[in-house]
């Protein structure tokens, strides 16, 4: 047999590279999207994604709302108010301190109880401000100077009332030291700590009304997706209403409509409990603050007996304590007119008038007790101030700072109850947002299933 020569071996075909899965659904949708059935499995999918979402940010960005809307009412408030009451409680011990040492062996158990309950409470709300503190910041810091710097004040005015007691004038150089510990650190402290907290109130109700622009963008989208769904299953069917989709439809609505109006009720309730509530209990504190300065200062003018003298621009040299009296009384005053005004009932305004009429007896009165001081009579002054005398100036200030106790009172309760009616409309909203969104979801779903078995 012939031999048969070799034959040249043919190239093979090089495979074609494996295609990923990601490359391939990509084709099966886009082959599913060129029929009706596709079509509408993926409308259907789209819509169910489109009205959970809304459900999912509606409720996500009521809950924080709520929660600010929480926090300003039993969080951030409250300890802006404690911050207030430290202050007003440190100024009222450095008053009652200065009455005391004034008053000597006169001193009255009520005047020293007054000193101590001052400081007791003090104490107790810094505790309370320190347990509500995150570690390390500010507020923690201040807190934890002022805990430090209240021994160390009382241990002063100790030390001066014993010397005083004794008869040694060594006694007004403690209190002055004490006075001027408080004046210069713990009260800008206590002022230091209030405006952080302040700003901390300010932040919660930014939060708590702040639009959720996000939900209702969401919400407007998915109701034209499902309008947008209804219209071509109307053109394709000549069917006016699928009962899914409607269904879908509605509880979108529902939400969307929950959502505006639970919103607008809660910003309306949260801003009336600012204007009436907190603009009005920043300046009462301001007003009750002024009012324990002066009182102190009004003191230590016949402690000091006008040792201690500030230089004003025109060269004039005056009793540093008068002239810090004078101050604080005018913003006393000016405090009082904001107060009145920012008052939106008789019962806001009442006791702020009645404190601007003790305030004009009292400055009467200490413009008297002035006079027999100048005149080199100490003992008439001294009368006419702690109370010997027959209409003292010590009662005048009693009468401003228990009206404005009751203004302070007042304003609280109306603050409480502005800011519960608008945290309390969005009681409710995030869990009925969630439910409403499955509900329309699940509408969707069903709504374009039916169309789909018309196909089967």
């Amino acid at each position: 047999m012939p031999s048969v020569p070799p034959q040249a071996s043919r190239p093979t075909a090089p495979a074609a590279p494996r295609r990923t899965a990601f490359a391939e659904g990509f084709d099966e949708l886009r082959a599913a999207a060129t029929t009706e059935p596709g079509r509408l499995r993926i409308i259907g999918a789209l819509l169910a994604l489109l009205v959970v979402a809304f459900g999912a940010i509606a409720a996500w960005q009521m809950t924080e709302r709520a929660a600010a809307a929480d926090d300003v009412l039993n969080r951030s408030q409250p300890l802006t108010s404690d911050a207030a009451d430290i202050y007003r409680s440190l100024a009222d011990a450095n008053t009652a301190a200065a009455s005391g040492y004034l008053a000597g062996l006169q001193e009255k158990p009520a005047m020293r109880e007054g000193y101590e309950s001052d400081i007791r409470t003090a104490a107790e709300k810094l505790v309370t401000a320190a347990a509500n503190s995150e570690p390390g910041s500010t507020s923690a810091d201040t807190i934890a100077e002022l805990s430090r710097l209240l021994p160390e004040y009382k241990g002063l005015v100790e030390t001066a009332r014993a010397n005083n007691r004794q008869g040694y004038p060594v006694g007004g150089a403690y209190l002055r030291a004490a006075n001027e510990m408080m004046q210069k650190k713990m009260l800008p402290a206590a002022q230091k700590l209030h405006e952080t907290e302040n700003q901390r109130l300010s932040d919660d109700y930014a939060d708590a009304k702040s639009f959720p622009w996000a939900a209702v963008g969401l919400g407007v989208l998915a109701l034209a997706a499902l309008g947008w769904a209804q219209h071509r299953n109307y053109q394709r069917t000549n069917r006016v209403l699928n009962h899914g989709l409607v269904t879908a439809t509605a509880a979108s609505t529902v939400v969307l409509l929950w959502l505006a109006v639970s919103h607008t009720v809660a910003r309306a309730g949260l801003n009336d409990s600012y204007e009436h509530g907190v603009r009005s209990l920043n300046v009462l504190h301001e007003a009750r603050i002024a009012s324990l300065t002066a009182r102190s200062d009004e003191n230590l003018a016949l402690v000091r007996r006008g040792a201690d003298t500030k230089a004003l621009a025109d060269d004039k040299v005056v009793d540093a304590y008068e002239w810090g009296y004078d101050q604080e009384i005018d913003a006393l005053g000016k405090a009082l007119t904001r107060a009145e005004g920012l008052a939106d009932d008789t019962a806001g305004k009442k006791p702020v008038q009645d404190a601007n009429s003790f305030m004009k007896v009292w400055k009467d009165r200490h413009t008297a007790a002035r006079d027999d001081n100048d005149s080199g009579n100490y003992q008439a002054a001294r009368d006419r101030v702690i109370g010997a005398a027959k209409e003292p100036t010590s009662v005048c200030f009693d009468n401003v700072d228990k009206a404005l106790a009751t203004a302070l009172t007042h304003e609280k309760t109306e603050f409480k109850q502005a800011a519960g009616d608008g945290r309390d409309s969005l009681t409710g909203l995030p869990t009925g947002a969630a439910v409403l969104a499955v509900l329309g979801a699940a509408g969707a779903v069903l709504g374009i299933g039916r169309r789909l078995s018309e196909y089967r």
